[in-house]
């Protein structure tokens, strides 16, 4: 029976659930290894946000919820990414309770070490196809891929 719910779109659902299905199969696995230091996915994305967002000086709770996982999780990777000497956490200034959570020098170089294995091997490929759209076409990408995301339909907002 072939479904037809996809329409036209079929090819670039199946392409997406084939990535996340993939993507979520590793997603935990600590099969990257730098300088004998194990790590996952998880543990790099929570690794990028902190980088790139170091100036907002952010609490636990906060960056958990922006990074869209459990609080419990997120305090989860960060013991990890402690315990291999990649993280720092410290209590906030003038908070009992909040913890701020920095990137030190290891975790800095375990970064950039999986970003130049990363851009060669998975998104250099994919940016080659993505440099063939418009600036705007590259929007409606990202918009479908985050209202698919949340679930959202345009004509209920």
């Amino acid at each position: 029976m072939k479904l037809e719910w996809m329409g036209e779109h079929r090819e670039v659902v199946e392409a997406l659930i084939h990535y996340c299905n993939i993507y979520a199969g590793v997603y935990r696995i600590e099969k990257m290894e730098y300088q004998g230091i194990r790590y996952s996915y998880a543990q790099i994305q929570v690794l990028e946000y902190l980088l790139e967002n170091e100036e907002r000086g952010e609490n636990m709770s906060s960056i958990a919820q922006r990074l869209g996982i459990t609080r419990s999780n997120f305090t989860k990777i960060i013991n990890r990414l402690v315990s291999k000497g990649l993280v720092e956490k410290a209590r906030m200034p003038g908070s009992k309770r909040d913890i701020n959570v920095t990137v030190n020098d290891l975790g800095r170089e375990l970064y950039e070490n999986y970003t130049k294995g990363i851009l060669k091997r998975h998104f250099e490929p994919m940016f080659r196809d993505l440099d063939k759209l418009s600036p705007d076409a590259r929007t409606y990408v990202r918009d479908a891929l985050m209202d698919a995301m949340r679930g959202r339909n345009q004509k209920e907002e």
